[in-house]
């Protein structure tokens, strides 16, 4: 069984140092990235090990900003491990690192559906320089430098939050169902959408952070969840019931009113979070066009993307929740809703999904 390598006799490192943990069971791999790693200032590998067993024995000692983490590999491979890492990495971030994961293949949508926070196709083994070797360092430098942020919530303590009463005024109507996630939102969507009651055909609008790539793969997966009809949005797009319109990986996805028609608008300009797409023109636009009918959702997820249109959705009247930190891999998109007392309860995404029962004609939550 390999030993952890420490490859630094350097003294402990910097507070600004990322100490990365190399996972793969090549050897001429590892070698590999160990070089392109430790000469980027700011970048330690920490430990190279060849099997998710060692990463985990050596997360149980030491402590590691970002680990990157092939798949293939004997024993345990790198999807089945990636559950146990996280949770024993604390505040790590996992980079999946494999020529599996082609971009929007089905690899990459599960690794990150899992808790990765990024994933990067492996290429041949001599192309590891060049390019190569300069997005994964960048990619690294910037997984190691996001720590504002809480610690994942262990799976063991990841329980259904009871259901809380809401306050429906009449027989309010739920015409727009607006989603946000990003880190963990992919397991969260899918826990919301098995719970939605069939009889609520409100669209949903979903603003979910990944590349581009995968959003067409992603929309397929979602379909398979639902017999509601899941698409990448297109401008022009006329909203219907029924429907998820997923918001693409290069633009934000807002509402445009045509009297009772309403349409779909891609807005490429930039936002004051930096995220593309981002959920704030999304739930601003809900805000605008649907008013107390629209629901706004914020998933797990890292940051504040989607607080400032969940506050415009809550001053037109809407509603708006948050998921429980209990449930969420990371609580910062939900918690900046949550701890401005924009969202009008916190929930685990299967007690949100029943909360929308209220809107129905005649339905009260119990």
């Amino acid at each position: 069984m390999a030993r952890p390598q420490p490859l630094d006799p350097d003294p402990e490192p910097t507070a600004r140092t990322v100490r990365v943990m190399l996972v793969d069971d090549s050897l001429v791999v590892r070698s590999i990235l160990e070089r392109i790693v430790d000469q980027q200032p700011g970048l330690q590998v920490c430990a190279s090990v060849a099997s998710a067993h060692d990463a985990l024995a050596f997360l149980a000692r030491e402590p590691v900003d970002v680990v990157v983490l092939d798949i293939e590999m004997p024993g345990m491979n790198g999807i089945d491990a990636l559950p146990h890492i996280l949770e024993r990495a604390a505040r790590a971030r996992v980079l999946i690192l494999s020529s599996n994961c082609v971009e929007g293949g089905p690899a990459a949508i599960e690794a990150l559906a899992l808790g990765a926070s990024d994933t990067l196709a492996k290429p041949g083994r001599g192309s590891f320089s060049g390019r190569f070797a300069e997005v994964l360092t960048e990619r690294i430098l910037s997984l190691g430098q996001q720590q504002d942020y809480p610690a994942p919530v262990p799976v063991a303590e990841r329980r259904a939050a009871p259901p809380v009463a809401l306050a429906v005024e009449g027989d309010q109507p739920l015409e727009c169902i607006a989603v946000a996630a990003s880190t963990g939102g992919i397991p969260a969507f899918a826990n919301f959408l098995a719970h939605l009651d069939p009889r609520i055909t409100a669209p949903i609008l979903l603003t979910q952070h990944l590349p581009d790539a995968f959003m067409e793969f992603y929309a397929k997966q979602i379909a398979t969840m639902t017999d509601r009809r899941a698409l990448v949005a297109a401008d022009g797009m006329v909203i219907e019931p029924g429907h998820i319109y997923l918001a693409p990986g290069d633009a934000h996805i807002v509402v445009v009113a045509h009297g009772r028609r309403k349409t779909i608008a891609l807005d490429h300009r930039p936002v004051d979070n930096g995220c593309c797409p981002s959920a704030d023109p999304m739930f601003g636009s809900v805000a605008e066009v649907y008013g107390n009918s629209g629901v706004g959702v914020v998933l797990s997820g890292m940051g504040r993307d989607g607080a400032a249109g969940a506050a415009r959705l809550k001053q037109a009247g809407g509603t708006v929740f948050a998921q429980a930190p209990e449930s969420c891999v990371i609580w910062g998109m939900p918690g900046a809703v949550a701890k401005a007392g924009i969202a009008a309860a916190t929930l685990n995404p299967d007690a949100i999904a029943l909360m929308l029962g209220s809107f129905l004609p005649g339905r009260r939550p119990a």
